[in-house]
């Protein structure tokens, strides 16, 4: 072996081991985000964090991911390119963990920049069901009930296929349908008034515990048997729910439409 020979192969196992080292580096950032993500809405829902300090973590997340992400393709690609193959499993899931955090954030942050930025949803927009019973319990409430004219706008444009549900039932029998849908899909039941065909009851997301309080009002049809179901959906705090209330109508409107 020449000694051009030797100090080539040695300048090649000097550049694998460097691409594993930023390979290992890059599987350990890709994890290290991987749990700030994973903690931020516990971390709120726990005290330990403010709302603005648990966004900011998932957003220093993202981009960390996506740093290792990266660092995780060069380190990859020149093992690669270098025959080695110690390190290249790290690279590979450095590669994976990264995606699985920075995708799912991206995704919904692409989605909320298409959907209108409002927390109140609401079958009846011209006379949206109140609320009653809840009330209390949105004492310190950042967003009020008051129903606004611009968000009716707004959800007119991003979600018209909201709508009043119409039931060939009596609306006693729609109010009990109603009220087995609602305790089926996990909802926390505030007052259940069969005599005033209404129902209140809160729903606590599951990732930061955001607590959004819902409406149920049962109205006999103006013309012929039946009733009608209107639903409103509002969220306690934030100034857009990225779609989350139009979704929780939408769910239990299906579900009562099937029951």
């Amino acid at each position: 072996m020449t000694p051009s020979t030797v100090h080539s192969t040695g300048k090649t196992q000097s550049r694998a081991m460097i691409g594993a080292a930023l390979a290992r580096s890059a599987l350990a950032a890709s994890l290290l985000c991987a749990g700030a993500a994973l903690l931020a809405g516990p971390a709120y829902r726990m005290g330990w964090l403010a709302l603005g300090a648990a966004f900011d973590t998932l957003r220093w997340a993202t981009f960390g991911a996506i740093a290792a992400g990266g660092l995780a393709l060069l380190a990859g690609g020149s093992l690669v390119l270098l025959g080695a193959k110690p390190g290249r499993a790290a690279a590979v899931l450095a590669l994976v963990v990264a995606a699985l955090v920075a995708g799912p954030l991206l995704y919904t942050y692409r989605q909320a920049q298409g959907l209108p930025k409002i927390h109140d949803i609401s079958t009846d927009t011209a006379e949206p069901p109140a609320f009653v019973a809840v009330l209390p319990l949105r004492k310190n409430a950042r967003n009020p009930v008051d129903y606004k004219a611009e968000t009716a706008a707004q959800q007119a444009r991003g979600y018209p296929d909201i709508a009043p549900l119409k039931l060939d039932v009596s609306p006693a029998q729609a109010f009990e349908r109603a009220e087995r849908v609602a305790r089926a899909m996990g909802w926390q039941i505030v007052a259940a008034a069969p005599d005033a065909l209404r129902l209140e009851a809160t729903d606590t997301t599951l990732f930061f515990g955001f607590k959004d309080d819902i409406v149920i009002r049962i109205r006999a049809q103006s013309a012929g048997q039946g009733s009608v179901v209107d639903v409103r959906s509002l969220s306690r705090i934030g100034g857009s729910d990225i779609g989350t209330n139009a979704k929780r109508v939408r769910s239990f409107l299906s579900k009562l439409a099937a029951a």
